[in-house]
């Protein structure tokens, strides 16, 4: 098993484009990377040059780019952080599509792991749980969009006893 190589957020950018371009075209060229990430050429080479020396792409000048097989392993990690994170943002809190994919695009060069795993589990218990019943309408969404005012939010209220009379002894009738 080979050890994975710590990358910096722009290698980490650099080698996910290029795993996103190679599965659509097979292999990458520098200029389709500098299209993809709104960079010059000059940027890509030094990168390309940079992540070659790492032993995860294979790379040289006016060649086609492919990833070894350690960058595939270190890119297939990136992409599923990005895609956990989005998915997190979408599904659970409710976010834009195209506002939690540019998140996730930031926060996944440094949200750990474990903490991505855990946000994974989260989402899957609020999807398949048959007991929890919760939804972004009837939760936290519902939340965002109305606020929640002492008094006013459903943890606050007084529970009903089996009669329908409240069981409020917090109050006084003094």
């Amino acid at each position: 098993m080979t050890k994975k190589k710590q990358l910096s957020a722009s290698q980490e950018d650099y080698l996910e484009a290029v795993y996103h371009i190679a599965r659509e075209k097979k292999v990458a060229r520098a200029k389709d990377i500098a299209k993809r990430l709104n960079v010059r050429a000059s940027s890509v080479t030094n990168a390309l040059r940079t992540l070659s020396s790492l032993g995860l792409i294979n790379y040289a000048p006016y060649d086609l780019i492919t990833l070894t097989e350690a960058g595939l392993v270190q890119a297939e990690d990136i992409v599923a952080r990005h895609e956990a994170l989005a998915n997190f943002m979408v599904q659970v809190l409710g976010v834009d599509s195209v506002e939690a994919d540019e998140a996730a695009c930031k926060m996944e060069h440094s949200v750990p792991k474990s903490i991505v795993n855990r946000l994974i589990q989260y989402a899957d218990y609020i999807t398949h749980c048959p007991r929890g019943g919760i939804t972004w309408e009837s939760g936290f969404g519902y939340y965002c969009k109305t606020g929640c005012t002492p008094g006013g939010c459903e943890r606050n209220r007084p529970q009903k006893d089996t009669d329908g009379s409240s069981d409020d002894s917090t109050s006084s009738s003094k």
